[in-house]
């Protein structure tokens, strides 16, 4: 991916030197998976980057009703990359949405989201630049089959390194399985899939995703985890697009499949997406100072906004119902609204690896990967900057194990919701922070909330396998 300097000339250069034949347009949903359509370059001119290209979006999860439904793609000419997952030589652009008639940014467009969130933070005055590091966690599988009909439902994982194969003829079976929870981190043999999360990696710095480490993660059945170095709001977002595509392209290579299901497996961790956010102005870090933990006033009161409505961003920074199977109180998910330095049991930490200021950030742990992180990313740069604008004062630190805390002492402790349901009606109840700027919209929330509970209703509706093996005979 090209820096945000180059211009439609570059994008035109690119397509000569590497004998692009095709160019694909990628957008996002609402959920946060990218779509696209593909032209041949009788259809490419530079034009495309000012005037667009049409499309139905009727058909688009969260989008348009059908007589609203044409729009316009705008290409970024920053995010130009060669897919490498196509057999032709094909040009890759990421595009924002908008009206044709109006002009106007889709506002159920999450890159435009995500712009207006950008635009606002500097309309603030608070700062011009918000930092954001995902550590988005997933597993790789071997094999997937699931089913939900009338009658039955099932599902069914299998990976050759997880503990429940150490019995299986495998001719041979050679006995490297790793046991629930000890997957962090083993060398190979035990770690199957050191290669492949190297493959990965190369691949998204071909892409411009620039990498900071990789690793098995905690759990058996081949859990990962890719750390890519920090960037802007939309940027980051962007790059997180990028991730996802790649390393499941990457994995079907390998004729294996990579989900981002928050809580795939009973009885071992889940995968989270531990997001470490901080703001800059004008080259310089805002959230270093000498209150606690090397804070700033600024950053104990950002801390203090994504600790108030941390309930509220539930509902987009974990906007699944397998994202409470994950969220469930003394196991590994911090579910506790608490911040702590160097306290992984806190949702917000304060990581201290470094003493340099332009290190100095906060880490909110709840988040999953399955978050639209357009979304997320935006979603909590404006619960942090109301802490800012509000002086929300965030308390004083846990620097206890808050899964050690007798009763008496946790009940004073809140903590975000136990179920999606829960996290919509914190939503419906908490979301005027959001509607700052314009960023999101009263539709918008409307929309997503009613998403959500069509989610919510066509869970509860079903029996559960379980369900048979604790109520069949009552």
């Amino acid at each position: 991916m090209a820096k945000d300097k180059t211009t439609p000339s570059d994008v035109s250069k690119m397509i000569k030197d590497r004998e692009v034949k095709l160019v694909d347009f990628k957008f996002t949903d609402l959920p946060g998976t990218w779509q696209h359509f593909t032209t041949t370059l009788t259809e490419y001119n530079e034009d495309i980057f000012t005037d667009g290209l049409g499309f139905d979006g009727s058909s688009i999860r969260g989008w348009k009703v059908i007589n609203a439904s044409d729009m316009l793609v705008i290409p970024d000419p920053s995010t130009a990359w060669i897919d490498i997952f196509n057999a032709e030589p094909t040009l890759s652009l990421i595009c924002t949405i908008v009206d044709p008639i109006t002009r106007e940014p889709y506002d159920r467009d999450p890159r435009g989201l995500a712009e207006k969130a950008e635009a606002y933070l500097k309309s603030t005055g608070i700062a011009d630049t918000a930092f954001f590091g995902p550590e988005a966690e997933f597993f790789i599988f071997d094999d997937v089959r699931f089913s939900s009909g009338a009658n039955s439902a099932f599902y069914q994982i299998e990976s050759m390194e997880a503990h429940w194969n150490s019995a299986r003829e495998e001719f041979p079976n050679l006995g490297y399985k790793i046991r629930a929870k000890e997957g962090y981190f083993p060398v190979p043999p035990a770690d199957t899939l050191q290669d492949i999360r190297n493959e990965m990696c190369l691949e998204l710095e071909k892409a411009g995703v620039p990498i900071e480490r990789q690793h098995h993660e905690v759990a058996t059945a081949g859990q990962a985890e890719i750390d890519i170095r920090f960037a802007p709001l939309k940027e980051m977002a962007d790059h997180m697009q990028y991730y996802k595509y790649i390393v499941r392209n990457v994995a079907k290579r390998h004729n294996k499949t990579v989900t981002f299901m928050p809580k795939p497996l009973f009885a071992d961790n889940g995968s989270g997406m531990h997001t470490h956010i901080s703001l800059w102005k004008a080259d310089k870090p805002l959230f270093a100072g000498n209150g606690y933990a090397g804070l700033s006033d600024t950053a104990l009161f950002f801390i203090g906004g994504i600790l108030k409505h941390a309930p509220a961003l539930t509902c987009i920074t974990n906007p699944t119902t397998n994202s409470y199977k994950r969220l469930v109180p003394g196991f590994e998910a911090p579910v506790n609204l608490a911040y702590s330095a160097r306290n992984r049991s806190a949702a917000i930490r304060i990581p201290t690896y470094s003493a340099n200021p332009k290190s100095k950030r906060v880490e909110f742990r709840t988040p999953d990967p399955a978050a639209n992180p357009y979304l997320a990313f935006s979603a909590l740069l404006l619960a942090g900057l109301d802490g800012i604008q509000s002086r929300i004062d965030p308390g004083d630190p846990l620097d206890k194990n808050l899964y050690d805390l007798p009763p008496e002492e946790l009940a004073n402790v809140p903590s975000v919701p136990d179920s999606l349901r829960g996290a919509m009606e914190a939503l419906e109840k908490d979301h005027d922070f959001l509607l700052k700027g314009d960023v999101f919209n009263s539709d918008f929330i409307a929309n997503w909330l009613e998403m959500k509970q069509k989610e919510y209703d066509a869970l509860r509706l079903r029996p559960h396998p379980y369900e048979f093996s604790m109520y069949y005979d009552v």
